[in-house]
């Protein structure tokens, strides 16, 4: 599969709900690709406050389809270690708010990274341009 991955909590104020918003209505657009072609990943950097049933309780909100949108959660130092590998800055912000790079990354079906969306800006119709064009590689 494809795979687009990015790195959110739940209790942003800001950011993070424009970009999973972005997503849903990416979700939506792909149609029947979505879940057997191309797979979203969204990887909490809060791993303390967003529990599993957290996340749960997220996903239902935004109307994602589980059968191809997972959100993950772990142990801190793993977590961080992951966002690390991926080019993610996490660090504590003012708050209890988690500042961290807001980055969208294209996987494709061999494993190799290969496109980044720094913010949430991007055009949802160039990433999911994007995500077909992973889709239809040989």
């Amino acid at each position: 599969k494809v795979v687009a991955v990015t790195f959110i909590y739940i209790s942003c104020p800001d950011v993070c709900p424009m970009l999973s918003d972005k997503l849903a209505r990416v979700q939506d657009a792909l149609g029947p690709d979505f879940g057997t072609e191309i797979a979203f990943l969204s990887i909490t950097v809060d791993p303390e406050h967003d529990t599993p049933e957290v996340l749960k309780d997220y996903a239902e909100a935004l109307d994602a389809d589980l059968a191809g949108w997972s959100f993950l959660t772990g142990e801190p130092a793993a977590v961080l270690e992951v966002a690390r590998q991926y080019g993610v800055a996490v660090a504590p912000g003012p708050d209890g708010q988690v500042e961290h790079t807001l980055l969208t990354t294209l996987v494709d079906r061999h494993g190799t990274m290969r496109v980044q969306y720094l913010g949430y800006r991007f055009d949802p119709e160039e990433f999911r341009h994007d995500l077909l064009d992973l889709v239809n590689e040989p």
